[in-house]
């Protein structure tokens, strides 16, 4: 993995997880810390009971239960319980707010004690830096957030850094014809063609389809869910 190490700045940088750029952009880090202390969890436009296109597309990966398994932008997904139900014992738990981890720490209590949680910024990461590396990444909803491409590019270099040779990558994102905005933010929309170009030709798609998720309030949204695999 040393091309992998050469490719990417493990510096820390002098920065706060909820910084922002411009006075003029959205925080992230409070906007998803409100959103996760004053509201219902099972209310949110993308709550799942369970994650079934996800897990869909981790178990075609045949992975070991010890192998590292990282959740990016987790919110308070019960993905978390899902794969310890499944038997994988090596989970990373990422996001900007703290709030939205609590509620999965205080859902799963001692079920939890094993993971690790990293509360971090995608876009300006610090802590996920220092992770080991993972034979599984995991966005449900997440790298659509990234509208620039800037902050596109430090997600995909950051991912492409800690995925391991031979290790999967499951992107889940609005599709072409998905929403523009979500909880407020405007989205980027993406294909398999999309995210396989980000990716670069390390990687290479495994499966991929169309997915109509049905939020809570009986709207619909419609996703793309991909599986990708490095090959080097």
């Amino acid at each position: 993995m040393e091309s992998e190490k050469s490719s990417f700045d493990i510096t820390k940088k002098d920065s706060s997880c909820c910084s922002t750029s411009s006075p003029d952009e959205v925080n992230l880090g409070e906007h998803w810390s409100t959103v996760y202390t004053d509201s219902d969890i099972t209310k949110l436009g993308w709550y799942e009971d369970e994650s079934t296109p996800i897990l869909d597309l981790v178990r075609p990966c045949n992975l070991n239960s010890d192998d590292a398994i990282l959740t990016v932008g987790a919110g308070a997904t019960t993905l978390i319980d899902s794969l310890i139900n499944l038997g994988y014992s090596n989970l990373i738990a990422n996001d900007i707010s703290s709030s939205a981890l609590g509620k999965i720490k205080s859902r799963l209590g001692e079920q939890g004690d094993d993971i690790t949680w990293v509360v971090d910024d995608l876009i300006n990461p610090v802590e996920l830096k220092e992770i080991t590396h993972v034979k599984l990444w995991i966005d449900r909803a997440v790298v659509h957030f990234f509208t620039e491409e800037k902050d596109q590019d430090t997600y995909f270099d950051l991912l492409k850094y800690k995925v391991a040779s031979k290790g999967y990558v499951i992107l889940a994102e609005f599709n072409l014809s998905g929403a523009v905005k979500c909880s407020g933010l405007d989205v980027k929309r993406y294909d398999a063609k999309i995210l396989g170009e980000k990716l670069g030709t390390d990687f290479k798609l495994i499966n991929s389809f169309d997915h109509v998720y049905t939020m809570p309030n009986g709207d619909d949204r419609n996703y793309i869910y991909t599986l990708f695999q490095r090959i080097n």
